[in-house]
């Protein structure tokens, strides 16, 4: 036998037989010594790592070259599954990363001025649906990427991503704590928070949690209280009668008992899980109804949803589902103009402290007479002060700046999609009116080319544009070189913010579940493991008593 000293994750002699055993045996004897798994262990010997791979698998340590006495270190390395795990936190921290980066982005560029998207439309909506107006803009800013992480740790949770689901909504939390407490009073968006994060900690069988669940709870109690109002008098006026928020009350009710259960107060929890399970029958929809409904043309997903918001009377749950396809077709109608406008916009660039041109002003300065290009320009260039630019388009001399700016900004538009520019043309012998005429007229390079030729083919004279023309060249050339330096100026000022580099992924993922959400998404929820879970409990209960 030889003796073989080891030092490292684990210190002492080892000995063993040089000729018979091999670099796995080695491994396994130094990890059963020091509690490691084996895959994490590493053993290096003269500097050089014993790998278990290869010949070194079936080589016996003689032939490895460790001989009697010989000093082994053993380090710990990330087992395989070890290693994945730790792979998987980090991407899973990196993609928590860029979903709050992403959505700081977006609700930037939607409330400072700046170019926003036309990809989606969000707003915070009272239970009436009625749009809540902020005040500043830290308050929309905030709200708005509250409200953006609040539907993705929705999302979250139906992907039954829970722990992901946490920490996207403890996000959307520390964003509406920026917002003006009072605005937020009008809204139910932060106790249903509460409750999506306490349902988390729920799913995740977290009982170190029970505290912080608690009162989590309780603000989500009194939130609900003041935003449905007392008996929820509030939201049945907002409401017209219907009870969309009754879903709800059963998952904070079975909430409520479970954490009673757990904290050992158990008249309290069978209180609040008999109450959950009273609002859970009201909710059950008989087949024979749900059929009749779904029998005149509407899905079983939007019946289910209308005769639970109406307490099962089929009239007004019809009247409802009809008034939802017309909200749905006017919020349609209503996004495809806001896309219009935000295109438009676009078009127009952005002011030198890089803003959107304000719609509104320049429907008003349209209203007064001028042209909308024109006026847009003006407003651009004076950062959308109404007065400044009325001034700019009453003076002559700074309207016909703006006018030579526009036609040069068309002419540069078109050379960019022909893939030519007027002064190549002209130094190819067509003259400059033409070729300008030819730009304007569109067609790709090739084409435009063509069309010259044919002109001149059968206008000799004009070939060249010309003495008179030519002299008129030299003009235009010199305003044209103006313009354009003037141009360039401008259009380092309009670079707006659609240029940077973003996160389009994970923005177009938060834009997508945007649309599918409306003003009842919150309230419309499957309640299959609350049925489960307020019945585990209630049996739980009944268990205990009986013991006692």
């Amino acid at each position: 036998m030889a003796k073989l000293r080891v030092a490292g994750t684990w210190g002492g002699v080892i000995e063993v037989e040089l000729e018979n055993w091999t670099l796995p045996m080695l491994r396994d004897e130094v990890a059963q010594r020091s509690g490691l798994d084996p895959d994490s262990i590493k053993l290096i010997c003269a500097g050089k790592i014993l790998k278990n791979d290869g010949d070194d698998v079936t080589q016996t340590l003689a032939q490895l070259g460790i001989k009697e006495n010989s000093k082994i270190l053993s380090s710990r390395g990330a087992a395989p599954e070890e290693g994945k795990s730790l792979m998987a936190e980090e991407e899973r921290s990196r993609r928590l990363s860029r979903l709050k980066a992403a959505a700081t982005a977006l609700s930037k560029r939607h409330n400072d001025g700046s170019l926003p998207d036309q990809d989606y439309n969000i707003e915070l909506e009272d239970q009436g649906g009625h749009t809540v107006k902020l005040g500043s803009e830290t308050d929309q800013r905030a709200a708005m990427m509250g409200l953006m992480l609040h539907t993705k740790g929705k999302r979250l949770i139906e992907m039954e991503m829970y722990s992901d689901a946490v920490e996207v909504l403890l996000m959307a939390e520390e964003s509406f704590l920026l917002c003006d407490p009072k605005i937020l009073e009008l809204v139910d968006n932060i106790p249903i928070m509460e409750i999506d994060i306490v349902w988390c900690y729920f799913l995740l069988r977290d009982v170190k949690c029970l505290a912080d669940a608690g009162v989590r709870l309780e603000k989500a109690r009194k939130g609900l209280e003041r935003a449905h109002g007392k008996d929820l008098s509030r939201v049945r006026l907002l409401q017209a009668g219907q009870c969309p928020e009754l879903a709800l009350y059963v998952r904070l009710e079975l909430l409520e008992g479970v954490v009673a259960y757990h904290t050992g107060q158990n008249d309290k929890a069978l209180n609040a899980l008999k109450s959950a399970h009273a609002k859970l029958l009201q909710l059950q929809v008989p087949d024979e109804i749900l059929s009749l409904v779904m029998g005149m043309g509407f899905q079983e997903k939007d019946a289910k949803r209308a005769l639970r918001l109406n307490n099962q009377d089929i009239a007004s749950s019809v009247d409802f589902l009809i008034e939802e396809r017309a909200k749905r077709a006017q919020k349609h109608q209503d996004d495809l103009k806001r896309q219009k406008e935000i295109l438009e916009q676009k078009k127009f660039g952005v002011t030198p402290m890089n803003k959107a041109v304000d719609m509104q002003m320049l429907d008003r300065l349209v209203s007064i007479g001028y042209a909308r290009d024109l006026a847009a320009e003006s407003l651009r260039r004076n950062e959308n002060d109404f007065q400044l630019a009325l001034d700019a388009l009453t003076n002559p001399k700074d309207n016909s700046s703006i006018q030579v700016y526009i036609e040069s900004r068309k002419r540069k538009r078109q050379e960019q999609r022909a893939g030519t520019t007027v002064d190549e043309l002209v130094s190819m012998g067509f003259g400059r009116e033409q070729a300008t005429s030819a730009l304007a007229a569109g067609g790709n390079r090739e084409e435009i080319i063509q069309k010259l030729l044919s002109v001149s083919e059968a206008n000799p004279g004009i070939a060249n544009g010309g003495a008179e023309s030519s002299t008129n060249n030299v003009a235009q050339e010199s305003i044209s070189n103006e313009v354009n330096g003037e141009a360039e100026e401008e259009d380092s000022e309009m670079k707006d913010e659609t240029m940077d580099e973003r996160d389009a992924e994970i923005e177009d993922e938060i834009a997508d579940e945007i649309a599918n959400v409306d003003a009842l998404s919150a309230y419309d929820i499957n309640l299959d493991r609350e049925i489960e879970a307020i019945n585990e409990y209630l049996g739980m209960l009944d268990a205990s008593q009986d013991s006692g």
